[in-house]
């Protein structure tokens, strides 16, 4: 990742919060989760949110998720998601990181509408 040009900002579950579908459930909203992370977690800690959807985007970035990963989406989808979030007036609250589905022959489409990549583990 890193000889491709991806960042590796997060080398172990102790460098950030990354709040997903089975946390929200958990405490009742994604708000609140947030807000609970922001209470509980260092102040260096980053608050990252991993979604499927551009909705689920707009929910993360609107209580202020400072990373919003976008998991395992087409590029299509990704590029909604951004187009939403810029609509919105939201798109500067947070990075953008796509994850999932990612190889060598697809990464430019997908860095096209975010600030971090990751390739897919499978």
């Amino acid at each position: 990742m890193a000889v491709g040009g991806g960042d590796p900002h997060r080398f172990s579950l102790s460098d950030a919060v990354l709040i997903k579908d089975k946390h929200i459930k958990a405490v009742g909203s994604l708000e609140k989760a947030i807000i609970l992370a922001r209470e509980r977690a260092p102040f260096t800690a980053k608050i990252e949110v991993e979604d499927e959807n551009a909705e689920e985007a707009v929910r993360a970035a609107e209580p202020g998720a400072d990373i919003i990963m976008l998991d395992n989406m087409s590029p299509g989808d990704m590029a909604k998601a951004h187009e939403e979030l810029m609509r919105r007036g939201l798109r500067d609250r947070a990075a953008l990181e796509a994850s999932g589905r990612i190889n060598e022959d697809n990464a430019m489409e997908y860095a096209r509408h975010v600030d971090a990549s990751r390739r897919a583990n499978t």
